[in-house]
């Protein structure tokens, strides 16, 4: 039964346990000294697994790695991946399922693992060459990030634009929490463009390159092959994608999302209310940070999330999940918030295989009506079956694009 129907099945039953989502954190959330909770745990093994899969000896980079050494891509990601892995297999062993799942950024590829999609063998190498490659494509395109404060998505954007200088909204992960990525220059300028315009505060963030953006375009043309020899998997339970929002359990559909995701902005703000949709009343973030669980607070009104990092935090979870059960059903027909926030943003997809070429005349903030065309994949027509505005194109000019992969992201009203 695909994931919609499954829902809507449900009706008014009880949501707990079925009504849970597993999301992942990415980048950022390491922190030193991260692993020593779990040492003697049984899911410490998985350590183990991935140091003799790996080559790198990651038990001593959960362990003694300082903060300087964590903030190498290559050794954030790694670390990161399988430190959620490990919190997963532990919750696991408490016999909790969800019914989605999700991850910011890098976190998707957990999500994958999670769920089945990549072994952990899979997992591991690939996570290995998508942090290689990101370092490389750094190193060849320099960039950094930033997080604006207090501005809606669309004076973030305009910030940017005013910048008049390579940089590009990198994250839209809750509302009035936006992330900027680009050039150092482009950055600084968007930065102060956004605080003219109002932003609360404006925080460079410690990181190599600037991700999900333009200047990751090298970086995705590697890792298309790593992609390709993980053929990642059909799935039960699904995970919804960054690039889309939208809840994906078809294995060739991830290929291209995984490669769409290095220089597309994550779509978090999105993928919560998109969860919400689906009936999701509990949130578990697995991992270090505990930075998604506030996002889900943020973003969907009345949720409940809890970060599980530490073995000490699994039995707050019982207690957390025991605590929602007399609350969470819903009567028949409810609606959530989420679903009139999220209705009216749209993507226009590629209708098949092909180079893809923009129509010049249509850039950003271009209004269009339903039926008209965007761009064409090869011989093809792209035409958009909504009307709305055009926020970004999610696909570069010269870029092949396989069918169903996400073209151009508008928002209808």
């Amino acid at each position: 039964m695909k994931w919609e129907t499954a829902y809507r099945a449900l009706g008014s039953s009880t949501l707990v346990p079925d009504m849970l989502a597993f999301t992942f954190p990415g980048q950022g959330s390491q922190r030193p000294g991260m692993g020593q909770p779990w040492v003697g745990h049984d899911s410490w093994e998985l350590v183990t697994e991935a140091s003799d899969i790996s080559g790198r000896d990651v038990g001593r980079l959960l362990l003694e790695a300082d903060a300087e050494e964590l903030k190498d891509t290559r050794n954030a990601q790694l670390t990161t991946f399988v430190s959620s892995l490990m919190v997963l297999d532990a919750v696991e062993r408490l016999g909790i399922e969800p019914s989605l799942c999700a991850g910011h950024s890098l976190g998707e590829y957990t999500a994958l693992a999670a769920t089945g999609a990549l072994g952990f063998d899979e997992g591991i190498r690939l996570v290995v060459a998508r942090a290689d490659a990101m370092h490389d494509a750094g190193i060849e395109s320099p960039g950094t990030m930033a997080a604006v404060l207090g501005l809606d998505d669309d004076e973030v954007e305009t910030a940017c634009r005013l910048a008049d200088s390579d940089v590009w909204v990198a994250n839209f992960n809750a509302p009035g929490q936006i992330v900027i990525a680009g050039s150092v220059e482009g950055v600084a300028k968007a930065s102060e463009q956004a605080k003219t315009l109002g932003a609360k505060r404006v925080m460079a963030l410690p990181v190599s390159g600037a991700f999900h953006t333009p200047y990751m375009t090298s970086a995705r043309e590697r890792l298309r092959e790593a992609i390709a020899l993980a053929k990642p998997r059909n799935i039960d339970v699904p995970v919804v994608s960054n690039v889309d929002a939208r809840a994906h359990d078809n294995g060739e559909e991830w290929a291209t999302l995984l490669s769409a995701q290095l220089s597309s902005p994550v779509r978090w703000k999105h993928c919560l209310l998109t969860m919400a949709e689906a009936g999701i009343v509990g949130f578990i973030e697995l991992g270090p940070g505990g930075v998604l669980t506030g996002m889900a607070k943020r973003t969907i009104e009345g949720s409940k999330s809890i970060s599980v990092a530490t073995p000490d935090d699994l039995d707050k979870l019982i207690e957390w999940i025991d605590a929602l059960q007399p609350t969470a059903t819903l009567p028949p027909g409810s609606v959530h918030e989420g679903e009139h926030l999220f209705a009216v943003e749209r993507m226009v997809v590629s209708p098949s295989a092909g180079i893809f070429q923009k129509v010049t005349s249509i850039a950003n903030k271009t209004h269009i009506e339903v039926g008209q065309i965007i761009g064409h994949v090869g011989e093809t027509e792209v035409r958009t079956p909504f009307a709305g505005i055009v926020q970004n194109f999610i696909a570069v000019d010269g870029e092949r694009v396989t069918a169903h992969q996400p073209i151009a992201w508008l928002r209808t009203h």
